[in-house]
């Protein structure tokens, strides 16, 4: 008989936070005896290493999923986040849940969700200014002296119109619940596949949150700007904008890969973390 090849496993901590260096110790124990560990440390994801893994345990809050998922870029691996910060709806387990169910969560591919990404270019000036992954989203922000902006949106190549405001946002599903949320944008389920297009306090009562299929291309052409413009890509990446540049944004390639709780329902964390549909207190 065949025996089955133990997982290899990356363990990463996010240094910042200090509450994680114990946990990180318990998971390096209770993984090194079910799965091959190929490092375990606190500090920046190697997505070299990482890259040959079958699982990356990230310890931190959904901003350390976030960086360790843009990190490995074109090379993703299935993440598991132990939640040390805040919120963690991207970090789904406490370390409780993840002792729980870790046999389960290193061995089951059934667990695996894929999360589309976006691919971003600005290009301007005859070159590319700027090539980025988006796991959740796409800014064009007005800066300094935050005056009202103009900018042109296109859909695969067909100009469809003129926004004034603060700015536009391009988010994928799992960045909905992001900045998308926050400037009015639709909560769309993280597994969609489309895109969300939500201008940013626009001049205008007729530009409303658009989703469009995730096969549109989206390019935004700023056509007046402060001095301060700019383009954020998962609030990691900025680059000053220029009048006629082009950001374009279509969905990558490649999907960012999530193991989810098995102990939750899909709606669980919009309803109990983000108190989706509750009254406020009184």
């Amino acid at each position: 008989m065949q025996t089955q090849a133990r997982p290899k496993v990356y363990i990463i901590a996010n240094p910042a936070k200090a509450n994680a260096r114990g946990p990180l110790g318990h998971v390096r124990e209770l993984v090194a005896a079910r799965a091959d560990i190929l490092d375990a440390q606190m500090g920046r994801l190697d997505p070299v290493m990482a890259a040959q893994a079958d699982r990356v345990i990230v310890l931190g809050g959904d901003g350390t999923i976030l960086a360790a998922a843009r990190t490995m870029c074109r090379r993703q691996v299935p993440l598991i986040g132990i939640n040390m910060g805040k919120l963690g709806y991207l970090a789904a387990f406490s370390l409780d849940e993840f002792e729980g169910q870790i046999d389960r969560v290193l061995s089951d591919d059934a667990l695996i969700s894929p999360r589309m990404m976006l691919e971003v270019t600005v290009n301007g000036g005859g070159r590319e200014k700027l090539s980025s992954i988006a796991v959740n989203d796409c800014v064009v922000q007005a800066g300094p002296p935050f005056r009202m902006i103009g900018l042109s949106l296109s859909l695969n190549g067909t100009e469809v119109t003129h926004i004034v405001g603060d700015g536009l946002i391009v988010a994928t599903p799992v960045g909905s619940t992001a900045y998308n949320l926050s400037a009015g944008g639709p909560i769309l389920q993280s597994t969609v596949k489309g895109i969300a297009i939500t201008p940013i306090c626009a001049h205008s009562l007729t530009h409303k949150p658009l989703v469009v299929d995730e096969d549109v291309t989206v390019q935004i052409t700023p056509q007046r700007i402060n001095e301060g413009t700019r383009v954020i890509v998962d609030g990691q990446d900025m680059l000053p904008v220029a009048v006629g540049d082009h950001v374009i944004v279509r969905r990558s390639e490649q999907d960012f890969l999530l193991v989810e709780n098995p102990a939750y329902a899909p709606w669980h964390t919009l309803v109990t973390k983000l108190k989706w549909g509750q009254a406020p207190p009184r």
